[in-house]
């Protein structure tokens, strides 16, 4: 079994980990100072987001140079120290590539508008004359994730493509050039001893030949992404067949897992099993992400029907998350603090990885940034209709009574985004106090699932309720998960399902499991979990 079958692998957006050196945005050496924060509450990885040169146009994925490190997040030096930390702490450290598009300040897309039409330094992205008597009509009917068309026109009246914001222009992955130049990418980051890449928007670097119109309804329905002609196209797969023997082959520097031990991620929203399982083929990816699961609402039928599609091609690797720095965080989404407790110990039962994004081990919820203060450009596409993703993107609280919470040394209102008054109680020093808080939920949730590891991580769960049930029981090797979805307190002495009580996410006295809660349940043979003091030599 490979080291990623079953990881634990923890999200951090830089920016808003913490600061090291009071400008209210942080940065990758205070990433660094706080990575003991991760490996104590158990995680097996971590994938930092990119920390890239960029304009900031959409928070970092419109990059300008992908071999640098952004002036306000370090240097060379920190992004080494930061990987060497990593290592050490016995972390596998898994970095962004963003390949569909480039910032508009890169050099290829600036070389590319000094060029001109029909120049070679065009061909390195999609640019195209537009339609109508004057070219003054985009060349289809795209339109960007971000809301409005996909295409912006230049001073010499061709126009690019772009399907998320106007300073991302996407790139041509036809053309070798862009194919060679990511190639090097690869190679940079493996030989500074990254052991694996999460690849962005991975289902969208191939366009259709002829770029079709894609009809009404676009970005409406995700159940529809891999019919779009600008999603989900079949040139992708020998794409990352070659990215995997290049990961596969490449000497490893010190500290750095085996190249046979490398993973390759991928962030493809495409929905339907049998397509996204194409992504994760023995020579492509390793995992791809299960956006299915995120977007579950929280009834029983319904988690039941992903949790069993997830699991529909045999042998393959599943991941699970609930949340992202994309994502509405799980107590905002689901309602209550005590659903989202639930669904972490319902997601860390199942067999398969689980990412977990900063944040979402102290229960933050979603934050309602002032409009002042909102970065993200779904506002501004949207006609400010849609607030974006700020929100899961606030600073974290470390400790104190008040903003910045030791995220920082500057003002409360200077940091790069702003934390709500209340969080005192949320800070990760108030909850390492606390034997009911979130935080300490998370850490004991990961010592059980090291200690009593999936038997085989790609073999669904046993399911021990029925399909029609309010509620989902099923058994993971020693372990057996119990949820109450329903609206009634559930009798779990009526199910008949084996063990001890192990953990709660929530009161339980003995026999009635209360709604929204969760309970894990331990073989009655089966060892006591580790002490948390025993937990290091849970992880390889």
């Amino acid at each position: 079994m490979s080291w990623w079958q079953d990881m634990v692998c923890y999200e951090v957006y830089p920016r808003a980990f913490a600061d090291s050196d009071g400008d209210g945005i942080g940065d990758l050496p205070g990433l660094t100072a706080r990575l003991e924060h991760i490996k104590d509450l158990g995680a097996d990885a971590v994938w930092c987001t990119p920390f890239y040169p960029s304009p900031l146009a959409d928070g970092g994925y419109d990059i300008a140079d992908y071999t640098g490190v952004a002036a306000d997040l370090g240097t060379d030096d920190d992004a080494t120290q930061l990987t060497a930390r990593a290592h050490e702490l016995g972390l596998k450290f898994i970095i962004d590539l963003v390949p569909n598009h480039t910032s508009d300040q890169h050099p290829w897309f600036q070389e590319a508008l000094a060029a001109g039409p029909g120049s070679a330094e065009r061909e390195m992205y999609l640019f195209r004359p537009g339609r109508g008597a004057d070219g003054e009509l985009p060349p289809n009917d795209w339109q960007s994730a971000f809301g409005g068309p996909a295409w912006t026109r230049v001073t010499d009246g061709e126009w690019y493509c772009h399907l998320h914001a106007a300073e991302q222009p996407d790139l041509n992955w036809r053309n070798p050039k862009v194919q060679s130049g990511f190639t090097e990418v690869l190679r940079y980051w493996l030989d500074r001893g990254v052991d694996g890449f999460r690849v962005d928007v991975a289902h969208a670097l191939f366009k259709a030949e002829g770029l079709p119109d894609a009809g009404p309804g676009q970005h409406a329905d995700p159940l529809r992404n891999h019919l779009m002609p600008y999603y989900d196209q079949e040139e992708l797969h020998p794409l990352y067949r070659e990215w995997r023997a290049l990961l596969d082959t490449h000497p490893a520097p010190a500290g750095a897992v085996a190249p046979q031990d490398r993973v390759m991620v991928a962030e493809s929203a495409v929905f339907d099993p049998a397509r996204l399982s194409r992504y994760i083929r023995p020579d492509e990816m390793h995992q791809a992400f299960n956006f299915a699961f995120l977007e579950a609402a929280w009834e029983a039928a319904e988690l039941r029907r992903v949790v069993d599609g997830s699991f529909a091609v045999p042998g393959t690797a599943v991941t699970w998350l609930l949340s992202s720095h994309d994502a509405v965080r799980p107590v905002t989404r689901y309602g209550s603090l005590a659903r989202a407790r639930a669904a972490a110990l319902l997601m860390l039962a199942l067999p398969g990885s689980a990412y977990l994004f900063q944040g979402e081990e102290l229960g933050l919820p979603q934050v309602e940034v002032p409009i002042d203060r909102i970065l993200d450009p779904l506002w501004e596409r949207s006609g400010r209709t849609e607030r974006g993703r700020d929100g899961a993107r606030v600073p974290l609280p470390w400790t104190g009574e008040h903003a910045p919470y030791g995220f920082s040394t500057v003002a409360p209102d200077h940091t790069w985004l702003p934390q709500p008054d209340d969080w005192s109680g949320l800070t990760v020093a108030s909850q390492q106090r606390d034997p009911d808080s979130t935080l300490t939920l998370y850490r004991a949730a990961l010592r059980i699932r090291h200690s009593h590891p999936a038997p085989d991580p790609t073999a669904p769960p046993t399911w021990l309720s029925a399909p029609d049930a309010p509620h989902l029981a099923f058994r993971r090797g020693a372990l057996v998960c119990v949820v109450n979805l329903g609206a009634e307190p559930l009798h779990l002495a009526s199910l008949g399902v084996p063990g001890r009580p192990a953990l709660g996410s929530g009161p339980f006295d003995g026999d009635t499991l209360p709604p929204d809660t969760a309970l894990w349940l331990l073989d009655p043979t089966a060892p006591a979990p580790l002490a948390e003091s025993d937990t290091d030599d849970t992880r390889d």
